[in-house]
């Protein structure tokens, strides 16, 4: 009984409410407007803050105070999660104010929502790389910022996504046996992201495809492609000699000299 007397009560006011504020969307008095928009804001009320302010800011676009509801409309499409309208607002305010009260906020939160929409490694990865510029340029601007290690943190995150992705580019090549981009594509990784923590797998990958390949080409194209796949078997064997992939590639050491014809007893010394 109790809970229908309140529903009784209570809708009402919420129609009162709505009402009133459909009359302050269509009202012509600002000042009630700018008022009203702080105190949404304050109530963190951030759609009706928004609303309001996408009426106010056209009108105040060139005073002091534009900068204040610029400033406010960025906030509240962040505190609503909505990044991708929030991090242009942001960008939009330092051009806007490159030197204004809270550029460097600005600076930093634009980065931020880069960070918070770059998505997950195998997907595409402009954001990714957007944040990252973007915590560089905070970083260079505000070297004193007490946001710079964080930042530093959050590029370390982004590049280690960026390496997972570059990792997993070059192993569906190698998945799809399709060998010979496979090889160009973890080259290139390597060189990129030489501390990868993939590098010992990648490299691996890269000789096996250079193997496949060679084992798979054209007779008279045999012998160049072995000679690389031995070439690259040298290279990992001085960088990994007690990798967990011996057994394989010892298998690919003596089926690349059996067909080069050279003695193998030498060169496996080492694998175990």
């Amino acid at each position: 009984m109790r809970l229908k007397v309140y529903i009784f009560l209570i809708i009402p006011l919420l129609l009162f409410s709505c009402g009133e504020y459909e009359k302050l969307l269509k009202s012509t008095d600002y000042d009630l407007k700018i008022a009203k928009a702080k105190e949404y804001f304050e109530a963190e009320k951030y759609v009706r803050t928004t609303e309001l302010l996408d009426q106010i800011i056209p009108r105040y676009r060139a005073t002091v105070q534009a900068e204040e509801f610029f400033w406010m409309k960025a906030r509240s499409f962040y505190a609503m999660k909505d990044y991708y309208t929030a991090g242009a607002d942001f960008k939009s305010y330092i051009d806007q104010y490159p030197y204004g009260k809270y550029t460097e906020e600005a600076t930093y939160m634009a980065a931020l929502c880069d960070f918070k929409i770059a998505p997950r490694a195998e997907l595409d990865q402009e954001n990714t790389n957007n944040a990252i510029e973007g915590f560089n340029v905070f970083i260079t601007r505000y070297p004193y910022s007490p946001r710079v290690e964080e930042s530093k943190k959050m590029i370390t995150e982004l590049q280690e996504r960026l390496v997972e992705k570059s990792y997993m580019s070059a192993k569906l090549y190698y998945d799809m046996g399709q060998y010979k981009s496979s090889i160009v594509a973890l080259t290139n990784s390597l060189k990129t992201n030489a501390d990868s923590k993939y590098r010992e797998e990648m490299m691996y990958l890269k000789l096996n495809s250079l193997y496949l390949y060679a084992r798979n080409s054209m007779p008279n194209k045999q012998r160049e492609r072995y000679q690389e796949t031995l070439d690259d078997y040298f290279s990992f064997m001085e960088e990994f000699p007690e990798s967990k992939y011996s057994k394989e590639v010892k298998k690919i050491y003596q089926e690349t000299s059996q067909f080069l014809k050279i003695e193998t007893t030498e060169p496996t010394a080492n694998i175990q």
